[in-house]
């Protein structure tokens, strides 16, 4: 974890906004967990940023950006049934190889 002022004070406390603490009958604590990452900075009040995250976030539009196979409805040259197909499939009706283009 490496958290970040957004408004970059200098600050290096922060407050985890979401987070379970777990104590034992005495009130003492045990363990915790971030159920929603979200900072806020102790020096001035403004949100923090976990800069860690970042290379997982950039990876994640990267794949998101990725193209996908598209389901094409095509005409069977065969046997002329409108058929939903990706590239590669054949026709369900009569077997007829499908090309995508």
């Amino acid at each position: 974890m490496l958290l970040v002022c957004s408004r970059r004070c200098g600050g290096k406390l922060f407050r985890a906004l979401f987070a379970e603490v777990e104590l034992d009958a005495a009130g003492a604590y045990q363990d915790h967990r971030i159920a929603q990452p979200g900072y806020v900075c102790l020096n001035c009040g403004s949100p923090a940023f976990d800069l860690a995250e970042v290379p997982a976030e950039l990876e994640a539009e990267a794949r998101a950006d990725e193209p996908r196979p598209v389901a094409a409805d095509i005409l069977c040259p065969v046997c002329e049934t409108l058929v939903q197909v990706d590239a590669g499939m054949e026709c369900p009706n009569c077997g007829a190889p499908l090309e995508v283009g």
